[in-house]
C-alpha cells in the first residue's frame, strides 16, 4: 500500500520529507539524504527538488510512494543537491514516457543556460513552465505562486502554496536579505537552514541567526526546518527547534529523513 492509496489519503494536505540533506558535503557524504519532498496538497501530488537518490528512496521508503501518481515536479533550482535526480524523476513519472503526463515547473537557466534537464526528457511531460519571479501558477487545483528571486549563485525561487485554511511558504535556498520578509506571508513556513551560526565568509545560505529574524519580524506561526548542513546536524536539530520555539515563541519542528508533516494538524497540537 503507498500514501496515496485510499480517497481519505488524497483529500490530506501532507509533505513527506524524503531528504532532508542540505549543501554538499552532507550530500556528498550522505549524513541526510538528499531527495528532496514530495507534497500532497489539495489532491495534487508533486515532487519538490528531487536531489540525488530521489527515486531510490521514493521507493524504499514504508509505505512506498509510487512516482507515476505524481501531477508534476517543481525545481527551485539547479544545484546539484536539488536537481540530481530530477531526469529519473521525469521518466518514472512519464512511465519511461510512454505516458505523456505531468507539469514540469523549473527556472528558465535549468533549461537553457547549463541545463539539468536533459532534452530528450523535455518531450515526455504534459507541459513546461518557466518559473518567474512574482508570478501565480498552478497544477490541478492548486494554486501557487513565486517569490523574488533569492540571493543565490543560481536562479532560485521560493514559493507560496494557497491551502484551503492558510497559506505554506517554502523558503529555499538563498543568503537572508531585508526584502524576503514581505514575500513570505504564510502562517506555515518550510524553511531551508544550512548554517548554525553566521558564516565566517561569505556564503548564501540562512543561518540559525536569520532564522530568528525571519520569525520575529515575519507572519508564520509554525516553522518547519530541513535541509541541514553539518554544523546543524552536529547541534542535532530537534534540540535547535527546541530552543527557537521558546526563543521566538512559535512552533518550531525539526524535519528528519523519512518524516510524514501533516500539514492540516499544525495548529491543532
Amino acid at each position: 500500500m503507498n500514501l496515496l492509496s485510499t480517497p481519505e489519503d488524497r483529500e490530506k494536505n501532507w509533505i513527506k520529507f524524503i531528504g532532508t540533506a542540505g549543501a554538499r558535503f552532507v550530500m556528498a557524504k550522505q549524513l541526510r539524504s538528499s531527495g528532496g519532498l514530495w507534497f500532497s496538497l489539495r489532491g495534487v501530488n508533486f515532487y519538490m527538488d528531487p536531489g540525488p537518490g530521489a527515486l531510490v528512496r521514493c521507493l524504499s521508503v514504508k509505505p512506498k510512494l509510487d512516482p507515476t501518481k505524481l501531477d508534476g515536479i517543481l525545481l527551485s533550482h539547479k544545484h546539484l543537491d536539488h536537481s540530481g535526480d530530477i531526469n529519473a524523476l521525469i521518466e518514472a513519472m512519464t512511465e519511461g514516457g510512454y505516458r505523456r503526463q505531468g507539469v514540469l515547473f523549473a527556472p528558465k537557466d535549468a533549461l537553457e543556460d547549463d541545463p539539468v534537464i536533459l532534452r530528450y526528457n523535455r518531450g515526455y511531460v504534459e507541459k513546461i513552465e518557466i518559473l518567474e519571479e512574482h508570478r501565480s501558477y498552478s497544477l490541478g487545483g492548486l494554486k501557487f505562486s513565486t517569490a523574488g528571486k533569492h540571493v543565490h549563485s543560481a536562479e532560485t525561487l521560493g514559493f507560496n502554496f494557497q491551502l484551503s485554511t492558510c497559506t505554506l511558504s517554502y523558503i529555499t535556498d538563498t543568503k537572508f536579505y531585508p526584502e524576503i520578509l514581505a514575500q513570505y506571508p504564510g502562517e506555515i513556513l518550510l524553511l531551508n537552514v544550512v548554517l548554525l551560526a553566521p558564516p565566517s565568509h561569505p556564503i548564501d545560505h540562512l543561518s540559525m541567526e536569520d532564522v530568528k529574524v525571519i520569525l520575529k519580524q515575519g507572519p508564520a506561526k509554525v516553522v518547519v526546518l530541513t535541509h541541514f548542513g553539518r554544523s546543524l546536524i552536529q547541534a542535532k536539530p530537534w534540540e535547535v527547534a527546541d530552543r527557537l520555539s521558546q526563543e521566538t515563541g512559535k512552533k518550531a519542528i525539526a524535519a528528519k529523513d523519512g518524516m510524514v508533516l501533516d500539514v492540516d494538524s499544525l495548529f491543532n497540537d
